[in-house]
């Protein structure tokens, strides 16, 4: 197999479509499906010279396989990373990098505000193995610095954060890690490398979950590491390959073809999502509308020196605590009552009892996630019947 093209000064939106590209004997335009767990050797010595690395090639798909390569080598063009590995979901990535990255005695300070799962296993998992987690007000910088020790291996946050979309100064965060040796892990599946390349800002790790605005379509689940390559050589390669939670070769090849329209996709999010908020906000049963591009963001300016569209995600507040928030959820006629984001299909959730559930009242506090918020995955359709549909709602709600 062989490389179609040289990428060179490609744009975003060409990386998109040609980046990674490998094309079998058959000269194929579609990027070629390989279901195939292990692979064949011309002689021994040639597996035994695979095997020792000292030759290219496959040995069998739960180290690697042509199109989960391809998936990576886009994903690492877009976001401008030197490599990338691809997992069974956005957890699963998240979950390696501290696994491969951490051990007994290690420190990570994290920003409290945090998906539930991710918290999780900062808390409940690493913790078993020695790994402390500092939790913290990450908007504030000062914090960052403070809760600093000489043990200190990873910083980690999201931006932005799910589901009250705080954004984080990735730029300072990312000099304060470099200054005690340690790594900036950024989660930023919440934007997608259409809108947010936080290695632009100096972080050193980047996860997504790709079941989100990469897939684009609620179809497959899906993760992505992406790194620098002494990370991937000295810690997630060997953990990787003998732990096994590598992305399917189909699942690889949906994410894959959904990254060619990714960027027209994220537009048309942006540009609904953006419609959305500025209605909610005029709504009287509306307290609060959280959007990154809107002026009364507490990081707006951040946000668009960060970032070069607001995203799909909207976070509102309604008047009536969790009775008129799930009042209104269940009054929507178009917009479908779901825990996920990042479809074509606009989904809402109410994250006190879905996604955060699962934390105490005091974490939630802390991150913002009251009884009253909603947050909504701005889909496809067309904004008028959106808002449509919300207005109508609301006034049942």
């Amino acid at each position: 197999m062989a490389t179609n093209k040289k990428q060179g000064n490609w744009q975003k939106r060409t990386l998109a479509v040609r980046a990674g590209q490998l094309r079998s004997p058959f000269q194929e335009t579609c990027e070629p499906l390989f279901f195939t767990a292990g692979y064949a050797y011309e002689n021994a010595e040639e597996g035994e010279a695979r095997f020792k690395g000292e030759r290219p090639g496959y040995q069998y798909s739960r180290i690697s396989n042509p199109t989960v390569t391809m998936f990576e080598q886009r994903m690492a063009a877009l976001e401008g990373a030197p490599v990338a590995r691809a997992t069974t979901t956005g957890m699963a990535a998240v979950s390696a990098v501290f696994m491969a990255g951490l051990k007994n005695g290690d420190h990570v300070v994290a920003a409290n505000a945090l998906f539930g799962s991710c918290r999780y296993v900062l808390e409940n998992v690493m913790s078993r193995f020695g790994v402390e987690t500092t939790f913290i007000d990450g908007s504030a910088i000062e914090n960052w610095q403070a809760a600093m020790r000489p043990n200190t291996r990873m910083l980690f946050l999201e931006s932005p954060s799910n589901p009250t979309l705080t954004v984080f100064d990735l730029k300072a965060i990312s000099a304060i890690a470099d200054k005690a040796g340690a790594r900036l892990v950024v989660d930023s599946a919440m934007a997608s490398p259409a809108i947010q390349r936080p290695m632009d800002f100096g972080a050193h790790i980047v996860v997504h979950s790709t079941t989100k605005w990469t897939d684009g379509q609620g179809r497959a689940l899906g993760g992505m590491i992406l790194c620098r390559q002494d990370f991937l050589d000295e810690n997630l390669n060997l953990f990787l390959r003998n732990t096994g939670p590598i992305i399917s070769p189909f699942n690889a090849w949906l994410h894959l073809k959904s990254l060619e329209t990714l960027d027209l996709r994220m537009k048309q999010h942006c540009e609904n999502a953006a419609k959305v908020a500025d209605f909610l906000a005029t709504q009287k049963k509306v307290k609060k509308v959280l959007y990154p591009f809107r002026p009364d963001h507490p990081q707006h300016n951040l946000a668009r020196a960060q970032m070069s569209g607001g995203g799909g995600i909207v976070t509102f507040e309604v008047e009536g605590g969790k009775n008129a928030a799930f009042k209104l959820a269940n009054a929507l006629g178009l917009i479908d009552v779901s825990n996920n984001f990042g479809d074509a299909k606009s989904l809402i959730t109410h994250p006190e009892t879905t996604t955060h559930q699962k934390l105490t009242p005091e974490m939630r506090a802390e991150q913002g996630v009251t009884s009253e918020l909603l947050r909504l995955s701005v889909g496809l359709e067309d904004v008028g019947d959106l808002c449509e549909d919300l207005e109508q709602a609301l006034k049942v709600a």
